[in-house]
Parts: C-alpha cells; sequence; structure tokens
C-alpha cells in the first residue's frame, strides 16, 4: 500500500512528526455532497515533502487534532490546488483557518495557462495522467476500497513537483508576487451558511410559475429535502427540480398520477406521494393573500448610465490589450465588474484608483497606468 490511511488519532504520530519539521506539504479534501444529503468534510489526503501519502478519515475522527497546528501557521507552505471549496469546508467542519496557502490553479491563471485543471497540469508539465474512475464517487461509503483511497492519494502526490515547476516559472516571468498576494487573499475565504435563503429562489424555472405553483413548489422542495435527509442521500437524487416544477404545474391528484410524472420515481410516488399530494391540498386551499411567491430580489445597482457603461468600454480595451501582451485571461488580469465599478468612481490618481473595492496591488501595477490614462488623470 503506498498510503498510510488514519482513522485514529493515536494512529497519526508518524504524519505529525513530518508535519512538525514545518516543511511543505500538499492538502487536498474529498466530501461527499454528490451523493449524500451533506457535503460534509470526509477525507483529508497529505503528502509530505518527503513523499509520504497519508489520508484521513474525517468521518472517524477530528482531524483538527492533527491538522490545525501545522494548516494555521503561515510558515508552513500548504499546497494545493483549487482550494476555494476545500478551504470552505475546513472552516466549516474543522475550524481551521488555513495559512501559508500556495494554489497551483492559482499559478497556473498567472502564468496563462489554458487547462487549469489538476489532470490537464499534471499531463503537460509532469507527463503524468490521472484516472478519472472516481470524480464522482461516495468518500462518505466505508469502507473505502484500496482502489478508491489510491485514486484519492493521488490528488497530492505530484503537487510538490508540480509546485516547483510553476514556481519557476512564476520567478522568471517576474509574477511570484501576483500569486502571493492571490494566494493572501484566497486564505480570507470562509464558509457562508445559505440555510435562510428560500429554496425557490435558487430553481430558475421558479421564475415562470404562478404565486400559487411557487408554494406548491416550496412545498415539494421541503417534502424532498426531508426525505433526503432522512436517508442520507444528495437531494436531487431523490428528484430533481425540473420533476417538483411539472409537480407544481400539472398538479397531480393522486400517487399513481404522480408516479407518471416525468423522471418522477414510481416507488418514491407510492411511499411518500401522499405527503406531498396533502401539502399541495393545503396549498390549494389558501385564499390569494396568503400564498407566498417568490421572494423579493433585492435591488441591486441596476444598470449603470450609458456614460458610465461608455467609459467601461474604453477601459476593457486597455485591459483587453494588457492581457493580450501578458498571455492570461483577461478575468484573471481585472473582472468585468471592477472595471464598471472604477468607470462608477472615475479615480483621478493612482491613490484614488487603490482604493477601489476588489483591486489587487499587482493589478494596480500591471494595468493601472494605462486605466488611469484612459480616465484623464
Amino acid at each position: 500500500m503506498s498510503f498510510q490511511y488514519i482513522d485514529r488519532e493515536q494512529d497519526s504520530e508518524r504524519l505529525s512528526v513530518a508535519l512538525d519539521s514545518e516543511q511543505p506539504f500538499a492538502l487536498d479534501c474529498e466530501a461527499a455532497g454528490f451523493h449524500r444529503y451533506s457535503d460534509r468534510l470526509c477525507l483529508v489526503q497529505v503528502t509530505t515533502a518527503g513523499g509520504e501519502d497519508f489520508i484521513l478519515d474525517a468521518l472517524a475522527f477530528d482531524v483538527g487534532s492533527v491538522l490545525r497546528g501545522p494548516l494555521e501557521n503561515p510558515d508552513v507552505p500548504v499546497l494545493m490546488h483549487g482550494a476555494d471549496y476545500d478551504l470552505r469546508l475546513l472552516d466549516r467542519d474543522v475550524g481551521i483557518s488555513l495559512r501559508g496557502l500556495v494554489d497551483t490553479q492559482v499559478a497556473a491563471s498567472l502564468l496563462g495557462e489554458s487547462a487549469l485543471g489538476l489532470a490537464a497540469l499534471l499531463e503537460k508539465h509532469l507527463d503524468v495522467r490521472l484516472a478519472k474512475k472516481y470524480q464522482r464517487a461516495d468518500w462518505a461509503k466505508r469502507p473505502l476500497p484500496e482502489e478508491m483511497l489510491d485514486y484519492a492519494a493521488s490528488d497530492t502526490r505530484y503537487l510538490h513537483e508540480l509546485v516547483r515547476l510553476l514556481q519557476l516559472e512564476l520567478t522568471s516571468s517576474g509574477r511570484m508576487s501576483w500569486a502571493q498576494e492571490e494566494y493572501r487573499n484566497l486564505e480570507e475565504v470562509r464558509w457562508e451558511d445559505s440555510s435562510d435563503e428560500d429554496p425557490v429562489s435558487r430553481v430558475k424555472a421558479a421564475r415562470d410559475l404562478t404565486p400559487r405553483q411557487v408554494a406548491m413548489l416550496r412545498e415539494a422542495l421541503a417534502w424532498r429535502d426531508g426525505i433526503a435527509q432522512s436517508q442520507d442521500r444528495a437531494p436531487f437524487r431523490v428528484a430533481s427540480d425540473q420533476v417538483l416544477v411539472d409537480v407544481a404545474l400539472s398538479r397531480p391528484v393522486d400517487p399513481s398520477e404522480l408516479g407518471r410524472t416525468k423522471g418522477m420515481n414510481d416507488r418514491l410516488a407510492r411511499e411518500f406521494g401522499g405527503d406531498l399530494l396533502g401539502r399541495l391540498e393545503r396549498i390549494d386551499a389558501l385564499a390569494d393573500d396568503d400564498v407566498v411567491g417568490l421572494p423579493r430580489r433585492p435591488r441591486g445597482p441596476g444598470r449603470p448610465p450609458p456614460e458610465v457603461e461608455e467609459l467601461a468600454e474604453r477601459l476593457k480595451r486597455v485591459r483587453n490589450q494588457r492581457a493580450a501582451d501578458l498571455g492570461i485571461d483577461r478575468g484573471t488580469l481585472l473582472p468585468n465588474a471592477a472595471l464598471v465599478e472604477i468607470a462608477r468612481v472615475a479615480p483621478q490618481s493612482a491613490t484614488d484608483l487603490s482604493s477601489v473595492a476588489g483591486l489587487r496591488q499587482w493589478q494596480l501595477e500591471v494595468v493601472g497606468p494605462g486605466l488611469l490614462k484612459v480616465l484623464g488623470a
């Protein structure tokens, strides 16, 4: 076995010793949201500077007892790929605020790589081809077969060498400071609780429903959520959003008719359909004034005035040319939303430009002079 599987804290001594050396280590996380009701943290993979692979079972013990110190030490580089979601999981499930991040996806974007996935980068730079067999595996099932665990370990196994190569390119191109600024910014992401959000607001098709149909869809979503939670299944695996929209539109009168709804599982309709139909009947019985339709969406800033749009377009042309010169994606250099905000504020000095929310120092240095020229500063 090419990795050590740890499902008890007392078996983590070897890993703890390696992490206490304050050498860089690679990290990745696996969650179960594609299969389970909760996208809870299931595994944490670590590859040490010495090349040892460890897999920690986050469902079996508190992995924070082993990882918190090293992950929160800003002097220890933590090598990850596409860390955004993993950082949120570590924050929510383990209470860890990671420091010392080095993200190969961020580095690759700043180097103008056309394909930013880990598999693509490993194949290009290291001639390593990762298997895709377990991309959507159920990481919450136990026991996990050794083949799955080895697949999980491969997500960190090659990161040390990939980081070395990308860091050399960042240094030679003068972009290392760009990457470091992006790493530090990414470290600040945190889990955002959306439990208070009205579930119908996440269903795009709800915008085309009447208020009563929206209320029925809301009940159908709550019905599905209860079943998903009790069975520990991802809600979309119980019934898709579109199936529930169709139920709200067609308004079946009995479980048999419900089961004939396209995409509806017939057994689900037989076993749980009565509850759903009862919920819909209660919505039917409500007076119009008591029906709760779509929640009011908070008013955004709206479309900017024509003069702001015109100025933003001129700023985009500067950004686009600079991005082409640097060989990086336009949005990586500066997102369109930032350009619109700059056009709205119309800063007249480098100091004013630096105060626009969200701008990085490296962006100010790289494209700021050109933007200020358009702004007439």
